[in-house]
């Protein structure tokens, strides 16, 4: 038996990531409201939610690093 399938194959925590084609590195409401939903699911769950990350061509937003997790 190999070492992958006697491993535990959950996911320890989640990062969510997803591009703003707008441009604008600001979360949107939407964002936030969905941000909230996984946090919540992930505590359900046991896999907590690390980070949400918005990429644009200028840089990205972590919601962590603005202590909105």
């Amino acid at each position: 038996m190999d070492l992958l399938s006697r491993a535990d194959h959950r996911a320890s925590a989640i990062i969510v990531a997803h591009n703003h084609p707008s441009g604008s590195l600001q979360p949107s409401p939407e964002d936030i409201r969905i941000t909230g939903q996984l946090t919540e699911a992930g505590k359900i769950l046991g896999v907590p939610l690390l980070d949400h990350i918005i990429f644009t061509s200028r840089g990205y937003y972590s919601l962590a690093e603005h202590n909105e997790i």
